[in-house]
């Protein structure tokens, strides 16, 4: 097939840092137009992307040169906006989280499996350096049985714009926690069995949660902590991970995102000082950051669309973390344990 077509719905932060961006790095995959109701942003599209810029969405569905539809909208959004695109015959990415309700979540899937059309969630942290470090170590049985990981995002200060608008799915679970929790249900393929959640409210001027903690257990006794907050102004590590044979633990953040923002995604650079240390009891290793690469995500949808490729990112692997936010926000209002 000749080279699909993408456009891009929303300019805001995620349609402009992340997804035209990267969809622009893609070869074989073009960057046919990005939507927005903002007169001011079209002109800012058509001059940094040059592109086509779009009134709206539905001015996407009509176009036939679209093969696939990135939603890079508030969340609350992504799952109407995704059952029409697949329902015009459109592919479609939505950025994550897949949904702000896990019933969506099954209603995008299912839309996907009735229309034939490809549905992934951009996922772009499973190819974080950390977290490529993390399986590496597990694969390899450094680790030996790995019984217990601890997972922090930490920031200070509220959300701002629409992530601080419960009603627009803003809030630290649905942004951070849909990368964290999507990353603990790779390491820990096992069946879930059980999730707890305790959230803090402490803003004054927006009604999102200041700090999140989720515990997730496992069938096999295996235990997941995400923790997530907007108080911290000393963070905790990125990753804790805890084996029978070892100890890894790793600090800061995937350095991915602060070299797109600068314009140059492909300058990142996992500083010495940011590796991190593998304890086996006896004597401490320093362990390099394998090299991370969001580039690969469109790749691989490229691919795909092509049929050259299965979805790395699928939409039924993300419904499982959508079942564990339900159960964390479940827990978090009844002050109990979910049982799944």
């Amino acid at each position: 097939m000749t080279d699909p077509r993408a456009a891009v719905i929303g300019y805001g932060y995620a349609g402009r840092s992340f997804h035209s961006y990267l969809i622009n790095l893609t070869p074989g995959l073009i960057l046919h137009g990005v939507a927005s109701s903002s007169a001011e942003k079209r002109a800012q599209i058509a001059q940094e992307r040059r592109c086509k810029a779009y009134n709206s969405f539905d001015e996407v569905l009509a176009d036939p040169a679209v093969d696939l539809v990135v939603l890079a909208t508030p969340n609350d959004l992504h799952a109407t906006y995704a059952i029409r695109a697949m329902e015009a015959g459109k592919h479609v990415v939505t950025d994550k989280p897949m949904a702000v309700t896990l019933d969506e979540a099954k209603q995008m899937v299912a839309t996907a499996e009735r229309t034939g059309k490809l549905l992934s969630i951009f996922q772009n942290r499973r190819w974080d350096g950390d977290y490529l470090t993390v399986r590496k170590l597990m694969d390899e049985g450094q680790l030996g049985n790995v019984r217990w990981i601890e997972m922090a995002w930490q920031r200070w200060g509220a959300p701002r714009g629409w992530r601080g608008e419960v009603a627009k799915g803003g809030g630290r679970l649905y942004d951070l926690g849909a990368h964290l929790l999507d990353q603990l249900l790779q390491l820990f393929p096992q069946p879930v069995e059980a999730v707890y959640c305790r959230l803090h409210h402490d803003f004054d001027h927006t009604n999102v949660e200041s700090h999140a903690l989720v515990t997730v257990h496992f069938a096999d006794g295996a235990t997941g902590v995400c923790d997530l907050s907007s108080m911290s102004a000393i963070v905790k590590p990125r990753f804790q991970i805890y084996g029978d044979k070892g100890t890894f633990i790793k600090y800061g953040l995937d350095p991915q995102e602060d070299a797109m923002r600068a314009g140059d995604i492909d300058a990142a650079v996992n500083s010495a000082e940011s590796y991190g240390r593998l304890h086996d009891g006896t004597t401490e290793h320093v362990i390099p950051t394998v090299p991370g690469r969001w580039r690969s995500y469109y790749e691989n949808v490229r691919d795909a669309i092509k049929g050259e490729a299965a979805l790395a990112v699928k939409a039924t692997e993300v419904q499982r973390v959508m079942t564990v936010i339900d159960a964390a926000l479940r827990s978090a209002e009844s002050s109990e344990v979910i049982q799944l």
